[in-house]
């Protein structure tokens, strides 16, 4: 097989990926490398599984290893549908690493962040109104901070019943709706409010928006995350991941469990609902939730014990 035999191959399949919804920019650079680092080898001959392997390892740690193993296997089980003689890896040969456990923000910590921001500067101006309702949003609906921060005017239903927020093609390019409680509409009906009485409702389609009414950069709201947590004095625990925007996503899904398991609902027929919610593309990826946090482990097990003492089976 030729390289240019292997780059038509490789055209097809991203143009077939696109065609399905992907968009495979980071997919296509990486395949693109991995094409040049087989240039190296002798392309007429079977392509082995050590190939993907060798490459995928070339560079990073065990998870960036693991991610550049699944694009090139993918793209070899493609490649094997037109050549039967491509051998394919085994999936999972090289580990994904262990994913750390998630920093959860207590309520105090909570109410803290939404509030420190009303110090931000310059006063009088948006800058506070944006980061407390921002920081609120997530932490009452546990988006990811990039999916707040692209909501535009149009997305944010609050005259439906009930209110809601359009997530539009956000991870994987999938849309959803996410209802919000009265109490959060209420503080996205004061910001919008608050950002019309300053002038600067008109300047951008954007709903969260600069001081100066341009769109927020997303570098720009981490950083500033980064100092009000700072300011309180919030610190990392022992191998967790964080404290940082992101973890209110994290927060929510584990108080939100918490809260099922204390009512004492079926929580494994509830997560399905919270997995659609959040718009997780697989349950595994809220099931992580459970297994990662001790208090949701303790809460399961608990669960499980009792269940066993009232004589129930598996």
């Amino acid at each position: 097989m030729t390289r240019a035999d292997m780059q038509s191959h490789l055209d097809r399949y991203l143009e077939l990926r696109r065609a399905l919804g992907f968009e495979m920019r980071i997919e296509g650079r990486l395949l693109q490398d991995f094409l040049t680092f087989l240039q190296s080898s002798t392309l007429g001959e079977p392509l082995i599984a050590q190939a993907a392997i060798d490459w995928a390892c070339s560079r990073g740690g065990s998870k960036w290893q693991s991610g550049r193993f699944s694009i090139a296997r993918c793209f070899l089980v493609h490649l094997r549908a037109h050549h039967p003689d491509v051998e394919v890896p085994p999936f999972g040969i090289i580990p994904s690493g262990v994913r750390p456990t998630p920093y959860i923000y207590t309520e105090a910590q909570i109410a803290a962040l939404m509030n420190e921001p009303n110090a931000l500067q310059p006063a009088g101006s948006l800058r506070p109104h944006t980061y407390a309702t921002l920081i609120g949003l997530l932490a009452s609906c546990g988006l990811r901070p990039g999916e707040a921060v692209r909501l535009r005017d149009a997305d944010v239903a609050l005259d439906s019943h009930p209110p809601r927020l359009v997530i539009r093609e956000t991870k994987f390019r999938k849309t959803r709706l996410v209802p919000v409680d009265a109490s959060t509409a209420e503080a996205l009906r004061r910001y919008a409010a608050t950002r019309k009485h300053l002038g600067l409702a008109d300047l951008s389609p954007s709903f969260f928006v600069s001081e100066a009414g341009s769109p927020l950069a997303y570098s720009t709201v981490g950083r500033t995350f980064h100092g009000i947590i700072s300011l309180l004095g919030i610190r990392t625990t022992a191998g967790s991941h964080g404290p940082n925007l992101r973890c209110l996503r994290h927060t929510f899904a584990v108080r939100r469990m918490l809260d099922w398991y204390e009512r004492g609902l079926d929580v494994n027929k509830l997560l399905p609902h919270l997995s659609v919610y959040m718009g997780h593309t697989k349950p595994k990826h809220t099931y992580w939730y459970l297994t990662a946090t001790p208090d949701l482990l303790s809460k399961a097990g608990s669960r499980f014990e009792s269940y066993v003492n009232q004589g129930g089976t598996l």
